[in-house]
């Protein structure tokens, strides 16, 4: 597969597109007030201790208190390890209120950033990442990335990370691109990650928390530490600083990929070059359109993701089945480049076109399994059900690009939709008579969105006469273009005061 790595920067923001066979399937941007803060290391203090939800909440300087699980004090299973993360943390659980106390200082990194109502979620289980090896101070045993297939690979890269570790030092995870490495290069890194932890530990000691003690690399350094290898084909930088600082970096880690960096000095900019841009103004959209005519409907929700496939205008020839399943193929593929491009996480259902063949069923579930197999977060995806349903989860880290991107809508607060006309004559009628029933005033402006004015005088032509004749109120009707479609203004006369929310309720 071709894989390729642009990035591109500007005064307020830097881009980072990720490429496979030359289809856009991840976007990373990085802007000052997006600012990441997984990986970083705090000093925190215990604010709040809550055995029943083991848990605690963990002052580390940021807008909301961090939170911290009882899982996250506990060091993760050899098994569980995997490439890039800290592995899931199983096992019998310890007592939070036995573990933090209030007011105590303890030292977190972010795991999880601040979603929605929720801060970040943090872990006293503290991990270094670097190119070949991911150190963790309070871990006890070495792992090996499960990517690395190979057996006697993985047991010659376990015994030379062993031999290389002092003694009662921590423990480390091998990663994937540290395959074929040579014991000089692993002696290397190892030595400069437990110089780190030692510049921490004593950085800490000396802050008082709440206090950043360590920030992680920045978003680019970041891709390249963790993608740049020799799965990328190549990588374009339109920034020269940038470029430079990339080659200095892998002069001294990997001098082979060197040859696969490439400075971008056209005219044209470069994700235009490469025809993506369009691609990301569709990233917002709730419409995904598939190649033979099938569409996607992606809908965030506050609890899950509900993504709905369609044949629409695909109709196939004979066989109704045979036209389903293809639809359903075709939208796993599109599905899992969505969710990796809209970095959709937490739990996700997807309503596939219902198939009568168990087979096909299946066929459905292993290609969705297989296109998740290229995805950097975890995933899981369960058996279709009866409805043709599939329940999934992925990891999230950070806020998609749909919520960190968008605000929600002022006129109708983030749902996408906005009340007909009929229903706003509806609302306007009983905050009149509510006004008529508990106010002295008499003489009313109505200031409305023109279409709803219009939709008055066409379809209500005697709305205004009978309520001035029930309600004893002189009301006069105004267009104003400024007002949301689906809202009115009263204005009490002659003194102009606005009067709408004292006697609006709905």
């Amino acid at each position: 597969m071709k894989r390729e790595i642009l990035i591109t920067g500007g005064q307020r923001e830097t881009r980072v597109a990720i490429l496979e066979d030359d289809r856009l399937v991840e976007l990373l941007v990085d802007r000052p007030e997006l600012r990441r803060s997984v990986g970083n290391i705090y000093r925190g203090r215990v604010e709040a201790v809550l055995p029943g939800i083991q848990a605690a909440f963990v002052d580390i300087g940021t807008e909301k208190s961090a939170f911290l699980h009882a899982s996250d004090l506990i060091e993760p299973d050899e098994d569980e390890l995997e490439d890039d993360d800290n592995g899931k943390r199983r096992g019998k659980l310890p007592n939070i209120q036995d573990a933090v106390k209030r007011g105590e200082t303890i030292l977190v990194q972010v795991t999880k950033e601040p979603i929605s109502s929720k801060g970040p979620r943090v872990t006293t289980q503290v991990s270094l990442p670097g190119r070949f090896l991911v150190y963790m101070p309070y871990a006890s045993k070495v792992g090996v990335s499960r990517k690395i297939e190979n057996r006697e690979e993985r047991a010659r890269l376990r015994q030379m990370v062993a031999g290389l570790m002092p003694k009662d030092s921590g423990g480390v995870i091998v990663r994937t691109v540290a395959e074929d490495i040579t014991q000089d290069d692993l002696k290397r890194e190892l030595k400069s990650l437990l110089a780190l932890w030692k510049k921490i530990k004593r950085k800490a000691t000396f802050v008082r928390p709440p206090a950043l003690v360590q920030r992680e690399a920045s978003l680019t350094s970041g891709i390249i530490r963790d993608l740049f290898s020799e799965n990328v084909d190549r990588l374009y930088v339109d920034v020269r600083d940038l470029y430079e600082e990339i080659r200095r970096y892998l002069e001294q880690v990997d001098p082979d990929l060197l040859e696969r960096i490439t400075l971008y000095e056209d005219a044209t900019p470069l994700f235009d070059k490469f025809e993506i841009e369009s691609e990301i103004a569709n990233l917002y959209k709730r419409r995904v359109d598939l190649p033979t005519g099938g569409y996607l409907i992606i809908e965030p929700t506050e609890a899950l993701v509900s993504i709905d496939v369609n044949t629409g205008r695909y109709t196939g020839k004979k066989d109704p089945e045979k036209t389903i399943l293809k639809t359903n193929l075709e939208a796993t593929r599109e599905i899992t480049r969505q969710l990796r491009l809209r970095d959709i996480g937490g739990i996700i259902v997807i309503d596939f076109i219902d198939m009568e063949s168990q087979g096909n069923r299946d066929r459905v579930l292993h290609e969705m399994r297989t296109h998740l197999g290229r995805d950097r977060a975890r995933t899981r995806a369960f058996e279709v059900s009866d409805l043709g349903l599939i329940e999934m989860t992925r990891q999230r880290v950070r806020p998609s690009l749909w919520h960190s991107m968008t605000n929600p809508c002022p006129s109708c607060s983030g749902t996408g939709r906005v009340f007909r006309p009929e229903v706003v004559v509806g609302r306007l009628e009983r905050t009149l008579r509510r006004v008529a029933h508990g106010s002295k005033e008499r003489q009313l402006t109505v200031r409305l969105h023109p279409d709803v004015a219009l939709f008055l005088l066409e379809q209500e032509p005697n709305f205004l006469k009978d309520l001035r004749k029930v309600l004893k109120l002189d009301l006069e009707i105004r267009d104003d273009p400024i007002i949301a479609v689906d809202e009115f203004r009263l204005v009490a006369q002659p003194a102009g005061r606005d009067v709408t929310d004292k006697y609006l309720v709905a």
